[in-house]
C-alpha cells in the first residue's frame, strides 16, 4: 500500500448514545477492555500506509493522550483536532492543511474487516474513489446512505436495495478540491454528488462489520468483538525463525526467508491465528545499525508480504542490551527477552486465546519469554510450515 496514508473519522460527539459515553468521544469506548479505536487500527495498521491520520472533535484530549506521536507496526500515528465541529465532511478539511497522499477514509465508531488490497484493486482510474459495500440483509444498521446499486463500475442510488455504505472508502487526494468550506456531511452532502457524475465505484463485501453508533447495537458489540477477534496467536522470533540468522541482519539484501516460511504464515492466516514478531535487537544498542535502518526493513517486508496476502499483525521489537555502545539503548530492560514485555504490550492490544497460543525460538530467552507469557513453546525446525502444522 504504497503511498497510501489512512484517515480516520473520529470528532462526532455520538449524540444517539451520549448516555453511554460518560465523557468520552465515541471511539474510545472500552470493548473487553480494548478502546474501540484500537480495534480499528489493529485492523488495518497490518497494511503498510505512510501514516494514520485520526481526525478528532469531541473530547480531542482523550484521543490525543493515547494515539497522538505514537507509532503502532511501524506507522506514524497523527491526531488532527478541529477547532469547532464541522461534521464528517467539514472534518475532512483538516486534510489541506497537511502534505496528504491518496488515502484509505474509515469510519471511528464501525469495523469492517476487509482486505483493503481487494478495495483498492476494485478503484477506477477515471473515478475519485472506490467505497466498500455491506449488505443490509447482513446487517441491519441504519445508515444514512444505503440503498445504493452497483453497475458498470458505477454507484447508484435505487430504493429497494440490499446494499448499504460499510464506512470504508478509498480517495483520491483530489476529492478535498470538493469541499465546501463549511461544515458538511459525507454522506450527505458530498457522496450524492460525486455519486451523480459517477465518479465513485465500489465492491461488495461480506466480511465482518459492526457500527456501534446506536444504543441496540451498542449493547451487543462487545459480545460481537469477543467472539469475532479474540484468536489464538502465534508469537515467532524473527533471526532463525522467520529468516535465516546470518548475524544482525538489517539489509534487504541479507534477508533471505528460511525453507516454506511463506507457506506456513499462509497457513497460521487460514486457521484465523494472529501472527506477531517478538524480535531482540540488540545491534542498534551496540551500534551495528540505526533504528532507521530495522524500520525500512519491516517497512519493505509488509509491502513485499502484503503482495502475497500475508501480514503480521504486530511487530514487537527490543533496541535494548546491557553492554550496548549506544548510550540510549545501553541498559537492562523487560521489553528484551526472556522479558516478556513485548507480548504484554500485545495482549492489551489485542484479544488474545492464550490456551491456543504458542511461540518459535530459536534461544533459550525465547523459551523463557514464552515461559513467564504463560505459552506453549516450540525450538524453531527446518520446514516452517511442517512444524505448524504439527502445532495446530
Amino acid at each position: 500500500m504504497k503511498n497510501i496514508d489512512l484517515v480516520i473519522l473520529a470528532g462526532g460527539k455520538g449524540s444517539r448514545i451520549k448516555n453511554f459515553l460518560h465523557n468520552k468521544p465515541k471511539p474510545m469506548l472500552k470493548f473487553n477492555n480494548i478502546y474501540f479505536l484500537q480495534y480499528i487500527i489493529n485492523n488495518f495498521s497490518k497494511y503498510h500506509f505512510k501514516k494514520i491520520y485520526i481526525l478528532t472533535g469531541y473530547k480531542s484530549d482523550i484521543i490525543f493522550k493515547n494515539f497522538h506521536n505514537k507509532t503502532f507496526n511501524f506507522t506514524k500515528i497523527i491526531c488532527l483536532k478541529e477547532k469547532k465541529l464541522m461534521g464528517t465532511g467539514g472534518a475532512l478539511l483538516n486534510l489541506k492543511k497537511i502534505k496528504i497522499n491518496d488515502f484509505i477514509l474509515a469510519n471511528g465508531d464501525t469495523v469492517f474487516d476487509i482486505n483493503l488490497n481487494n478495495l483498492l484493486n476494485s478503484y477506477k482510474k477515471n473515478k475519485l474513489g472506490c467505497l466498500a459495500l455491506t449488505s443490509n440483509k447482513l446487517n441491519t444498521n441504519s445508515f444514512k446512505l444505503n440503498n445504493l446499486s452497483l453497475k458498470k463500475n458505477n454507484l447508484f442510488y435505487k430504493r429497494k436495495s440490499d446494499l448499504m455504505n460499510g464506512g470504508i472508502y478509498f480517495f483520491k487526494k483530489r476529492i478535498l478540491s470538493l469541499l465546501p468550506n463549511k461544515p458538511s456531511s459525507l454522506e450527505d452532502d458530498i457522496l450524492p454528488k460525486i455519486i451523480k457524475k459517477k465518479l465513485l465505484t465500489g465492491r461488495i463485501f461480506k466480511d465482518f462489520f459492526l457500527d456501534i453508533g446506536t444504543p441496540k447495537y451498542l449493547n451487543i458489540s462487545e459480545t460481537k468483538l469477543l467472539k469475532y477477534f479474540k484468536r489464538p496467536a502465534a508469537f515467532l522470533d524473527r533471526d532463525g525463525v522467520i529468516n535465516h540468522d546470518t548475524g544482525y541482519v538489517y539489509r534487504k539484501k541479507d534477508f533471505k526467508f528460511k525453507d516454506k516460511v511463506i507457506e506456513g504464515l499462509k497457513y497460521l492466516i487460514k486457521k484465523n491465528y494472529y501472527i506477531f514478531l517478538i524480535t531482540n535487537q540488540a545491534g542498534i544498542a551496540k551500534g551495528f545499525f540505526k533504528l532507521s535502518d530495522f524500520f525500512k526493513l519491516h517497512a519493505h517486508l509488509k509491502i513485499v508480504l502484503a503482495k502475497k496476502n500475508i501480514f503480521f499483525n504486530d511487530v514487537q521489537f527490543s533496541p535494548y542490551h546491557p553492554k550496548g555502545k549506544i548510550k540510549l539503548y545501553s541498559k537492562k530492560s523487560n521489553l528484551r527477552k526472556p522479558g516478556n514485555q513485548m507480548i504484554k504490550n500485545i495482549y492489551k492490544k489485542f484479544l488474545i486465546d492464550k490456551k491456543k497460543s504458542f511461540m518459535i525460538g530459536d534461544k533459550l530467552s525465547d523459551k523463557n519469554c514464552a515461559k513467564k507469557s504463560k505459552i506453549s513453546f516450540y525450538y524453531s525446525q527446518d520446514n516452517f510450515l511442517k512444524q505448524i502444522k504439527k502445532i495446530i
